[in-house]
């Protein structure tokens, strides 16, 4: 059975509740069912795609060789439906991480573990990944892959979270030495986009924004403008502290530092 059939299968005793419901109240509900099957349609979809590339990433890589990890997952990605951003965007991500050396990242979409693999892989030895994922099974999968793949567990963590219920509690996750000064000074939006501008105004208020300077990458898996229109848009009005510094059409890099503008 296909993931659509069985959304079908588990949505139809349902349809004669909210047509009832949509009739009376109308587009916003309309609106609000179509956000939520689409949600759940990713959940399932990215559940499903995740265990497939695990499978083939373990079974086909040389365990410990970040580099044969890597390669298997595009090898993978090149016949099969794969949630790992690939090399050509995972080549821009590198020369971001290389230009900011970060010591703090946080990820937020772990997926398959992918991405998670290509940042820790550049991070000095003290350095330290937040990867956080919606789906339970998910995040296991993509913490068995970073695990294959060499590093370990004082190197990165995993958590099983939304993103909007994380956020408050990153504080206690970061060593208490950085819990009154710096932040991350890079994070990875790669999970829903509709998120992508709420989690910035929650990263922005807990303070977990590097004051110094942040680079916050915005992974537009559709490449469609419109997809990260309304956190671009709040970026330009906020030139205090924001600006847009890399625009591409599957990724963009947003520079944040506290107040830009008397520096």
């Amino acid at each position: 059975m296909t993931v659509e059939m069985w959304l079908l299968a588990v949505s139809a005793p349902l349809l004669p509740a909210i047509v009832a419901v949509s009739s009376r109240y109308g587009d916003k509900v309309s609106t609000l069912c179509h956000r939520a099957v689409a949600w759940l349609l990713r959940l399932v979809r990215g559940g499903v795609c995740a265990r497939r590339t695990h499978a083939f990433v373990f079974s086909s890589c040389t365990h410990g060789n970040v580099h044969s990890v890597l390669e298997t997952f595009d090898l993978y990605a090149d016949a099969h439906a794969s949630a790992a951003i690939g090399p050509e965007t995972g080549e821009v991500l590198d020369d971001v991480v290389k230009r900011v050396r970060p010591s703090r990242v946080l990820e937020l979409g772990t997926h398959c573990g992918y991405s998670s693999v290509r940042v820790l892989r550049l991070l000095p030895p003290a350095g330290r990944l937040v990867t956080v994922e919606l789906d339970p099974l998910t995040a296991d999968l993509g913490e068995e892959i970073i695990l294959v793949a060499g590093f370990k567990h004082a190197q990165f963590q995993v958590l099983t979270s939304s993103s909007g219920e994380v956020i408050p509690t990153l504080h206690s996750v970061l060593e208490p030495a950085q819990k009154s000064s710096d932040g991350f000074s890079l994070v990875l939006m790669d999970h829903d986009a509709q998120q992508y501008l709420p989690d910035l105004l929650a990263l922005e208020e807990e303070e977990l924004l590097c004051s110094s300077g942040c680079s916050v990458l915005l992974i537009n898996r559709r490449q469609r403008a419109e997809d990260l229109r309304e956190i671009l848009d709040h970026v330009r009005v906020r030139s205090d502290c924001f600006c847009v510094k890399m625009e591409r059409p599957c990724i963009v890099e947003i520079f944040y530092q506290k107040n830009m503008e008397g520096i």
